[in-house]
């Protein structure tokens, strides 16, 4: 099969051999994502609308502070919280005016459901600010990659013999991801190929869950002055393994190794 600008990532991946190759994807997408919005970028009318317009969440605040480039940052922020001071004044007005009429309601109104209570007029309110935290120009740029990749999964999966091979004998996904590509599956397979799908992950998840036990159960063990002499085996990284296998990697060396 022929390699083209969405199957070379997937195969790449796949070829780290790790405890999750959608996460080692992700991984490198996220980080490449932070670059681009710390680059040229920042300059570009068409990204800075969509900056301003949807900002960033704490984890991707973090992860362009810690580029180490402030200006770039700072040239982001200054126009994105141009935009949000509009916003928020909006907010606030209603904010103030929910207040006020929350306040002004009698009680007999407010008893009889004529008039909302105070609390249901504020929380609607105060909806507006946590409108403006809830998005992530970096989270909904991953998240369309992701799902071209998924897609591009499927393909090579039904037509590539080799990365099927390849996949069938993987060390599994991490939970989340498992959860993702059975979801997709029947949308993306015929019903008999489904099935067969299915039953490949389930034992990969098993399989290499039998095999995460073992080695957090080592780790613990070498603990035991008892087991003092005994060789760690593969298990001086089981906590972080473990960890990223349940939840998706969060901890530890990174998913793609280094050039």
């Amino acid at each position: 099969m022929k390699y083209h600008i969405d199957t070379i990532p997937v195969w790449d991946a796949m070829k780290l051999d790790g405890e999750c190759f959608l996460c080692a994807l992700r991984r490198k997408n996220e980080l490449g994502e932070v670059e681009h919005y710390l680059g040229a970028s920042v300059m570009e009318p068409d990204t800075r609308i969509q900056v301003n317009k949807k900002g960033f969440c704490c984890n991707h605040q973090r992860m362009l502070y810690a580029m180490d480039n402030r200006l770039g940052h700072a040239l982001m922020l200054e126009s994105h919280v141009d935009e949000t001071r509009e916003r928020l004044q909006k907010v606030c007005k209603q904010i103030r005016h929910a207040a006020k009429g929350a306040s002004g309601a009698s009680i007999l109104d407010r008893l009889t459901g004529k008039a909302p209570s105070p609390a249901k007029l504020m929380e609607d309110a105060a909806e507006g600010l946590e409108e403006l935290t809830e998005t992530c120009i970096v989270c909904d740029s991953i998240e369309e990659n992701m799902g071209r990749y998924l897609h591009t999964f499927f393909h090579l999966y039904q037509n590539d013999s080799e990365f099927r091979r390849k996949f069938e004998s993987c060390k599994g996904m991490c939970i989340p991801h498992t959860a993702e590509l059975l979801k997709l599956a029947p949308r993306e397979m015929s019903g008999s190929a489904v099935a067969t799908f299915a039953d490949t992950v389930c034992r990969l998840t098993i399989e290499n869950f039998d095999r995460m036990q073992e080695d957090v159960s080592w780790f613990c063990r070498k603990f035991d002055y008892r087991y003092y002499d005994e060789p760690w085996k593969n298990s001086r990284d089981a906590v972080e393994r473990t960890v990223n296998k349940l939840r998706g990697w969060c901890v530890g060396t990174e998913p793609n190794p280094k050039d």
